[in-house]
């Protein structure tokens, strides 16, 4: 099973929804990064569920532990292992879908792959599986923030049919931080937050679109081909539980625009650096970033788990009736934001570190 993602900064997440604990190692950070475990717990608090009404009721606090790499606050350049320990695991709770196969889950999917599956939660596909991600996110935020002064930042920009309305480039944090959807249209997050609470009234459950943007990303990171930095994103992003679509820029409306109405002009910019007037690029160009914002959306899926009768199988292949139970977020989007910024910040802290160590083997006064 591929629990890997990067080429020089390296993640392994590792756990289960409903094991001992969940967590991450992390390779290639740099030694000397100044990195506190408050700094990575910061991002886990955004992410852990039992925070909101809007949320899952499991009481988790996430609280991480630094078992390796760091000394006297530093970054020592070897291996960081992060840990997680799970505290309100309820594994009993599922055994009565020990042998049924859960609507729209990886239940059968897992157990047709590999002939055996952990029915205790969803196992690996929980999005438990993402605490390890966040944690190791909040190091890579940390180290494009201090070498380059990269900043990523993501909202929900959509639940169901209730759409925001925002100016991209500016969106704060303590915009999105102010409510519990961390939507920062207030209009928009109250209808969210009423539409949510009424979807879980009914046993049901919504989904919606996560927007995210990085703020003073260099030009250059990014290859030309197989590694080209949008596609990078998209593997990111798609790899989050519940994740079915991804868009960069324009996204699919370019399909409805003309050449002449989708390309970004050049401009003169500071320090002899050009710039573009639009962004239909979405910050990227032929793979490589052009140093302007880069702007991307994830859509989310309806979350699996509802009160709701459903028709299923069992493994024996016979028709049953399944009704959902357990404690689940009626809408994933809330806390998929920090999950949406981590990978971002996972992608741009490798290929930063890719460009880096290009840079260093070319000729004095080469680009």
């Amino acid at each position: 099973m591929a629990s890997h993602f990067g080429a020089l900064f390296r993640i392994a997440t590792f756990g289960e929804s409903h094991g001992g604990a969940v967590g991450v190692v992390v390779e290639g950070c740099p030694p000397r990064l100044a990195l506190e475990a408050a700094e990575i717990q910061r991002d886990l608090d955004r992410r852990k569920p039992g925070q909101s009404r809007l949320t899952t009721p499991r009481k988790e606090h996430d609280r991480v532990e630094i078992l390796s790499g760091v000394f006297e606050g530093q970054t020592l350049g070897t291996p960081i292992a992060l840990l997680v320990r799970n505290e309100d695991a309820r594994p009993a709770a599922y055994e009565r879908f020990k042998d049924v196969f859960r609507p729209s889950h990886a239940d059968y999917t897992t157990e047709a792959k590999y002939g055996v599956r952990n029915w205790q939660g969803g196992g690996r596909a929980s999005a438990r599986e993402t605490v390890g991600r966040v944690a190791a996110g909040a190091i890579a935020r940390k180290l494009l923030n201090a070498a380059v002064g990269i900043e990523v930042l993501a909202w929900v920009s959509r639940v169901h049919e209730i759409e925001a309305q925002v100016e991209r480039a500016k969106v704060s944090l303590k915009e999105v931080e102010a409510h519990a959807t961390r939507c920062p249209d207030p209009d928009a997050a109250r209808a969210m937050e009423q539409a949510i609470a009424a979807a879980r009234e009914r046993g049901d459950s919504l989904g919606g679109v996560v927007e995210c943007v990085a703020r003073g990303v260099p030009a250059g990171l990014g290859e030309p081909v197989f590694d080209k930095l949008e596609a990078e994103f998209a593997r990111a992003m798609l790899s989050l539980p519940a994740s079915k679509g991804f868009e960069i820029g324009s996204g699919f409306a370019g399909a409805r625009m003309t050449g002449s109405e989708h390309n970004d002009p050049f401009v003169p910019g500071a320090a002899g650096q050009p710039r573009t007037l639009g962004n239909n690029s979405g910050g990227v160009q032929g793979g490589i970033s052009n140093g302007e914002p880069i702007e991307m959306r994830v859509a989310f899926k309806p979350t699996a788990t509802i009160q709701s009768p459903q028709r299923t199988v069992n493994r024996e292949g016979e028709a049953v009736t399944l009704e959902g139970r357990g404690r689940h977020d009626p809408c994933v989007l809330p806390r998929a934001v920090p999950m949406v910024e981590a990978m971002a910040c996972l992608v741009l802290a490798d290929h930063w570190l890719r460009q880096r160590a290009l840079a260093s083997g070319l000729p004095a006064g080469s680009p």
